[in-house]
């Protein structure tokens, strides 16, 4: 299996990072070199930290997706689990990627804010923040996703996801 990015799209708490790791779970019990760029983990590395204004989130997304571009280049499948809520941070990525799946996490807006991993929603609700992807930020969703998913649990997803890795040429679409 040669390099390629999986792009884990979707509102905050849908599922993303649980369905990137069970992916990735699959991919390394089959010996196949992988690696995780949640957003989360990456924002937490760089220094400064990443703010969420439109051209801070317009920097972060570029930044995380050129690191995803450049080990997917070295031959390693990148799980990118990431809102990304703008269509254009990942058809910029998609635009230079050799192979690049877009898997949309298609949870409902009442679920996320009841699974609130991050204490996003609550936070908002009390009005300590602002931005939120879903809330009072719009969430562009994939016009045309390789693979949907209804949560991170959703076992046919993670089925098509490592077929379609496992074909020689994924779908490329734009």
């Amino acid at each position: 299996m040669s390099g390629a990015i999986v792009w884990f799209t979707g509102l905050p708490s849908s599922g993303k990072s649980h369905l990137a790791q069970r992916v990735q779970a699959a991919l390394r019990s089959e010996g196949v070199a992988c690696c995780q760029l949640d957003s989360d983990r990456v924002r937490s590395l760089l220094h400064p930290t990443p703010g969420y204004s439109p051209a801070e989130r317009d920097d972060f997304y570029l930044t995380l997706g050129s690191l995803a571009l450049e080990l997917a280049e070295q031959g390693l499948v990148v799980l990118v689990p990431a809102t990304a809520h703008r269509r254009l941070y990942r058809a910029q990525i998609r635009a230079r990627a050799e192979r690049f799946l877009e898997v949309w996490l298609k949870t409902p807006l009442d679920e996320c804010r009841q699974r609130d991993a991050k204490g996003l929603y609550g936070h908002f609700a009390r009005g300590d923040l602002q931005a939120i992807p879903g809330e009072d930020l719009p969430y562009e969703a994939p016009l045309a996703p390789e693979v949907t998913a209804a949560g991170g649990e959703d076992d046919a997803a993670l089925h098509q996801i490592l077929e379609r890795l496992r074909s020689p040429n994924p779908p490329h679409g734009a």
